[in-house]
């Protein structure tokens, strides 16, 4: 009897691995680490990845280029007490070191960072004619994937409103971009500088021709992305023009009037104080009853003092409470007397 065929057996999809720039061994040394530690290493976008091996799909630790300030290849510790090559990457919040295996290695990195953060192929470096031609591919794909992302400092506001901002808001920022008055999808850039004790604010026009964006200035200046607008802006003034970016400690709301523009602070509430429980009083001695007082007339009396001294003045209109308030003097004074010439009892004299 013939056996039933079994189903072919489908290999497992494996996952692809990502796509970078460049990628290498690299060792790296954080500021919390005491020792360097060997990745597989991969550059995409703004951002290097760290992988266990050149085999794994997911990475296991990431580093954000976006805060990039320098990159050096100084020796930490001087060449007598470690002779690897040495490179150290700058952010503004931390300093990261790296080891590689050769000069060559060394100075791959060093370009196709600078390449995708300062979008431009560096030109003082130590690099063959096919390592150029690399880092110029890796600079077409990364302004063609920032054409598609708008920068952070982009504010759907006015003219007005935008002038607004970088006036209030100094400390986020001096330049922001915005959309064109026209109405035909362009895009303005608006800057505030203080010049000889004189803040200047100016507005500059970019147009879309095709896939670049022109910036109208004396010599028209063609860039890529509206990234790349971000940093000829920042390049020409020596980045003294900073993009506009909102705090964290503001809320990313735009409330606006007729000719007021404000950003709302979140509101932050004290802590509820906790209320003490205020020590229960001491038990006092009950107070004698009037001599000669009895029935209705001593209950009378006794509801007429517990009130005095106890009152619910919560809810009673202003004249009962200044009644309750002078009750226990007129219980003293007046009604004492009163009941001493009624019963002709001296106690209550």
């Amino acid at each position: 009897m013939a056996s039933a065929l079994s189903p072919p057996r489908v290999p497992k999809p494996k996952c692809a691995l990502p796509s970078h720039y460049h990628e290498s061994f690299l060792e790296k040394k954080g500021p919390c680490d005491k020792d360097y530690k060997k990745f597989w290493a991969g550059l995409q976008g703004l951002t290097l990845y760290f992988y266990n091996s050149n085999r794994d799909s997911q990475h296991v630790e990431k580093l954000d280029l976006g805060t990039f300030v320098k990159i050096t290849d100084e020796a930490p510790w001087g060449r007598s007490r470690d002779p690897g090559i040495h490179f150290n990457l700058v952010l503004w919040n931390q300093e990261i070191k790296f080891k590689v295996e050769s000069l060559e290695s060394r100075e791959m990195w060093k370009g196709f960072i600078l390449t995708v953060v300062e979008l431009r192929v560096p030109s003082n470096l130590t690099l063959l004619p096919g390592h150029l031609y690399m880092m110029a591919e890796a600079l077409a794909k990364e302004e063609a994937r920032r054409s598609l992302e708008m920068p952070s400092c982009f504010l759907k506001v006015s003219r007005l409103e935008a002038q607004l901002l970088l006036e209030r808001y100094p400390e986020c920022g001096n330049l922001l971009l915005r959309p064109s008055g026209n109405g035909r999808g362009g895009v303005s850039v608006t800057t505030r500088q203080t010049l000889n004790g004189t803040p200047v604010v100016r507005h500059y026009k970019v147009k879309r021709e095709g896939p670049k964006y022109v910036i109208d200035v004396e010599e028209p200046f063609s860039c890529a992305s509206l990234d790349a607008v971000v940093n000829y802006f920042m390049l020409h003034t020596k980045k003294t023009l900073v993009p506009f970016l909102l705090d964290e400690d503001y809320e990313k709301v735009l409330v606006l009037s007729p000719g007021r523009l404000v950003v709302l602070k979140p509101k932050k509430y004290p802590p509820t104080p906790k209320v003490q429980a205020k020590p229960p009083k001491p038990p006092t001695a009950p107070k004698p009853e009037p001599r000669g007082l009895t029935g209705g007339l001593a209950r009378k009396l006794a509801i007429s003092s517990a009130q005095a001294v106890f009152p619910t003045t919560e809810f009673l209109p202003p004249l009962e409470h200044i009644f309750l308030h002078w009750a226990p003097y007129i219980l003293q004074s007046g009604w004492m007397w009163g009941v001493a010439a009624w019963t002709g009892d001296p106690w209550c004299s």
